[in-house]
């Protein structure tokens, strides 16, 4: 996302860069080490006194996204960007770090941009959802064969299929809509009562956070700010794989974001639970399993 609503793709296009404008009046030619947990480390409390009354939830995000622009990117990655107009400009890195102090997105990347681009009306749905992100930065990685069918003007990839292929209809039909669909829904489930998933100056920042270990699905807090909740959200039958998972989630947040006074809290929303998951879950009290449930109904008219 190259400026708000990507307000500086075309400066970006016409001059064959990328870049990001947290922290600009630093240059970190020598600052970007190889670990992106070091690099915020260090950031973090710079940014924070150069952004009074900000969270450490939103300085963990502007670091991370920092590192990531200048030193997680490689030499020929390739970067999509939107133009605020429907379309996504495609390039390649093709150079380092470098600064321009007093210029719009100071910390930049040098990048071959392609003369063509991608309408987002010919993205997938899935693929849509993945770089409709509010942040600055996102992973498609994925999606790699279907942007490419979409360079070589090949139209979208479709999959699907039909129940009679699903072992669970319904848990397949959930497995790309549970977490948007819980996010939308927030203010009308009981979760939305006692928390809201984290914003930042009116954006949502909650959804996919990134720690170093992984996104994590949904970081929540309580509506009297002393509680964060990291809910990892998993669509079929939970095996107690998970409690791990949610566990270095919750390490992270209690290591890096909590604010004094703050603690830490875990959910995990299946489908449903298996006797290992529920044994596991008696021994750590700070974790709680939900199970999510299908209304399906038939009305006559």
């Amino acid at each position: 996302m190259l400026g708000k609503a990507g307000c500086h793709a075309d400066k970006c296009r016409a001059e064959g860069f990328v870049g990001v404008d947290f922290l600009s009046d630093v240059d970190l030619t020598a600052s970007l080490c190889d670990d992106w947990h070091d690099f915020n480390k260090a950031f973090i409390p710079v940014w924070l006194q150069s952004n009074p009354g900000k969270s450490k939830v939103a300085a963990g995000l502007a670091c991370g996204n920092l590192w990531t622009v200048c030193r997680g990117l490689q030499v020929d990655d390739v970067v999509l960007a939107p133009n605020g107009r429907g379309e996504y400009y495609v390039g390649r890195i093709v150079g380092n770090y470098y600064y321009k102090p007093g210029e719009p997105l100071a910390h930049r990347r040098k990048v071959e941009w392609l003369e063509s681009s991608i309408r987002r009306s010919e993205m997938s749905q899935a693929l849509q959802r993945s770089t409709g992100s509010i942040g600055t930065c996102c992973d498609v990685s994925s999606y790699a064969e279907e942007l490419e069918q979409l360079l070589r003007n090949e139209g979208p990839t479709v999959v699907w299929a039909s129940t009679s292929d699903v072992e669970e209809p319904s848990e397949f039909a959930l497995e790309k809509h549970l977490e948007d669909f819980l996010v939308k829904n927030w203010k009308h489930t009981a979760l939305g009562k006692k928390y809201d998933i984290f914003e930042e100056d009116g954006e949502l920042v909650g959804q996919q956070y990134p720690s170093d270990t992984g996104p994590i699905d949904i970081l929540a807090i309580s509506k009297d700010r002393r509680t964060m909740l990291v809910i990892e959200l998993k669509r079929g039958r939970t095996s107690d794989v998970v409690v791990g998972q949610i566990q270095r989630y919750m390490g992270y947040v209690q290591e890096e974001l909590l604010e004094p006074g703050q603690t830490v809290r875990g959910l995990i929303i299946g489908l449903d639970a298996d006797a290992r998951l529920r044994r596991a879950l008696k021994v750590c009290p700070n974790i709680e399993f939900n199970r999510y449930q299908i209304d399906f109904k038939l009305i006559k008219e």
